[in-house]
């Protein structure tokens, strides 16, 4: 339940601080007082977006922080995924704006998402605005309800996962055929560019090779006749670099018996010797094998231009690319001939994963018919008391062509307020007091079988009045005892003002500055004049206090 409200710098509030109570408590105001800005407060706590211009004029920051008591609600598992701390089973919930346009949220002073935020709140307020009413048409909440009341959320929940997992399959299945019969068509050209790659086999590193060869070939007569020459110079017998060096090795050596130096230089002239030596022999073998080869060449050449063309042709800058490439292409075919089997077996398990979710759509539909009869009886004797002495509610569910997320029926509600009258959906014929009545039925019926801590009705005594209101406020009243629920009525009908066992009052006062909404629990006398003034008007009457208190009594 909501224990403590805390709001500053919002809209028309300068600061509330404001303690809440368990049980039924009601809270009332003219209009235009403040009531809805402070539940678009609390909104902001279960996650709505926030937007600047909330923030009052001239404040810098806006707070809204509520206290929330849990225990025996069956949220620890929440908190725990959440990594939010849950000490006595208590939550803060935290929600600052910023004149900067920045929002921040925490619980139990931990930074939150509003994803976080509005998973948490759906479990913990159900604020029930006006338009909320029109609710009640909608397939979807009317399959909701039916579905709570009914136990079925089980049942419902394999459906839903099945659902999602056939969802999955048909989109690879149908993305699988598509991608099948763009292989198909793009099929032959791809197999001919294969055929080109794969006759002309590109090796990575080959086109660096071969430019080097060609090079070669193309200098052939030029690189034998400098290899010739080279050789020639190392070693001619008369004046060559290697008689010379020959010669001096052998006189440095001679000499060493009169200059101890001469050892070491006769020796470096040595290993010199030896190592242009080896040169001189790798050059003349070169030299000699070195031959202009043109047959060879016109190959090089000619391999080098296919990879070039080839290179161009498919944007890639290297013979390793087209090796790659080659690669890639035999797979794509690969798959295409593949397809037909990948095919085949997508479709056999998008049927069987049908078949399961059609037998949990029959199981889903069986439990719906089951509760479907418990419920009509239900909600047309909680309507009796409600100033519809002779209700009819009757819910059809029907099959769907095709199965949705919310399983293979069509549910809607059909209700006729008159006993001799077909009854029809409810949208086409129920008025607007009259739905507001069978809302709140269905909320009373709904708070029996889900567990929500705190539940605010803004307004549903909308178009209707007296003795209706008197047991519209019964109820809620009861809601608040059966169930543990925290009940909190926005009113405007002293009836309903009544019964609660908390009166809040919200109120304008204007300053030569600006206008504040403020809230106070009223005290058992302002109560009387609170409620005295709802019947009468402006003028608060004798006739009108003693009314007030008759009522209270009551």
């Amino acid at each position: 339940m909501l224990t403590h409200l805390y709001i500053k710098n919002y809209a028309l509030i300068d600061e509330l601080d404001i303690d809440l109570h368990p049980g039924f408590s009601v809270i009332t105001g003219e209009t235009g007082a403040g009531k809805s800005i402070i539940l678009g407060a609390i909104g902001l706590l279960l996650g709505q977006r926030a937007d600047v211009r909330d923030i009052q004029q001239g404040a810098r920051k806006c707070t809204i922080e509520a206290q929330f008591c849990l225990k025996g609600f069956g949220l620890e598992e929440y908190f725990n995924e959440n990594d939010f701390d849950f000490e006595n089973q208590e939550c803060s919930i935290r929600r600052e704006l910023t004149d900067s346009g920045k929002s921040r949220a925490f619980v139990n002073d931990t930074p939150a998402t509003l994803a976080q935020l509005k998973v948490l709140g759906a479990r913990i307020i159900d604020i029930h605005s006006q338009h909320q009413n029109l609710m009640l048409a909608d397939e979807g909440f009317q399959t909701d309800m039916l579905d709570l009341m009914g136990n079925a959320m089980d049942q419902r929940q394999a459906y839903a996962t099945c659902y999602r997992r056939h969802q999955q399959l048909r989109q690879q299945l149908a993305a699988l055929r598509q991608e099948a019969e763009e292989a198909g068509r793009n099929h032959d050209y791809l197999d001919f560019q294969w055929q080109q790659l794969n006759q002309l086999k590109p090796q990575p590193g080959e086109d660096e090779t071969l430019e080097k060869e060609a090079q070669t070939l193309q200098h052939a007569e030029e690189i034998k006749t400098v290899l010739y020459q080279t050789g020639e110079l190392l070693s001619t017998e008369e004046g060559g670099i290697l008689t010379g060096l020959r010669h001096a090795c052998q006189q440095l050596q001679q000499l060493q018996r009169v200059y101890d130096g001469c050892g070491d230089w006769a020796g470096r002239l040595e290993n010199a010797y030896i190592d242009l030596k080896d040169l001189c022999d790798d050059v003349s073998s070169q030299a000699e094998r070195m031959e202009y080869n043109p047959e060879r060449l016109q190959e090089v050449t000619q391999r080098l231009d296919a990879l070039y063309t080839l290179e161009q042709k498919h944007h890639v800058e290297n013979a390793a690319q087209l090796a790659l490439l080659a690669e890639e292409m035999r797979r794509q075919l690969d798959k295409t001939e593949q397809f037909g089997d990948l095919i085949a077996q997508a479709e056999a398990e998008e049927a069987a994963c049908r078949q399961e979710l059609e037998s949990l759509g029959q199981v889903l539909t069986a439990r719906r018919n089951e509760a479907a009869r418990r419920i009509e009886a239900e909600l047309a004797e909680a309507l009796v008391p409600l100033g519809i002495p002779h209700p009819q509610v009757r819910i059809d569910i029907a099959p769907l062509p095709q199965p949705s997320p919310l399983g293979m029926d069509r549910v809607t509600l059909m209700f006729s307020a008159n006993r001799n009258s077909t009854p029809s959906p409810i949208a086409e014929v129920a008025s607007g007091g009259e739905i507001a009545r069978v809302m709140l039925a269905v909320k009373r019926m709904l708070a029996s079988v889900k567990q929500m801590p705190t539940i605010i009705f803004d307004e549903i005594d909308t178009g209707v009045s007296g003795r209706i209101a008197e047991c519209m406020a019964h109820i809620m009243r009861q809601m608040s005892r059966d169930h543990g629920t925290q009940v909190v009525s926005i009113t405007h009908l002293p009836q309903i003002a009544a019964r609660g066992d908390v009166h809040y009052k919200v109120y304008k006062q204007d300053n030569d500055s600006h206008t504040a909404s403020h809230i106070v629990r009223l005290s058992d006398d302002e109560r009387v004049t609170e409620i005295a003034h709802m019947l009468s008007g402006a003028e608060v009457t004798e006739a009108a206090i003693e009314n007030a208190k008759q009522l209270l009594r009551k």
